[in-house]
């Protein structure tokens, strides 16, 4: 890459930065108060299902992987 473009990709990168910065530390919109806690979401479900799938692609690519090598 030539250092005039290089140059620009450092400028550009350091702008976006800085543009993001400065827009997330705009104040919170003021609204009205929450009158009750916030109710608890539960998440096991879904994180038990992703753990599963996660498992489960594992032992498949072990699988494969041993069949492979006993094709050798």
């Amino acid at each position: 890459m030539k250092k005039h473009t290089l140059r620009l990709v450092y400028a550009t990168a350091v702008c976006v930065l800085c543009a993001t910065a400065s827009a997330l530390a705009q104040p919170g919109s003021g609204g009205p108060t929450p009158t009750s806690p916030p109710t608890a979401v539960p998440i096991d479900g879904g994180a038990s299902l992703l753990l599963a799938s996660g498992v489960a692609l594992g032992l498949k690519k072990l699988r494969d992987r041993r069949r492979a090598q006993r094709a050798r």
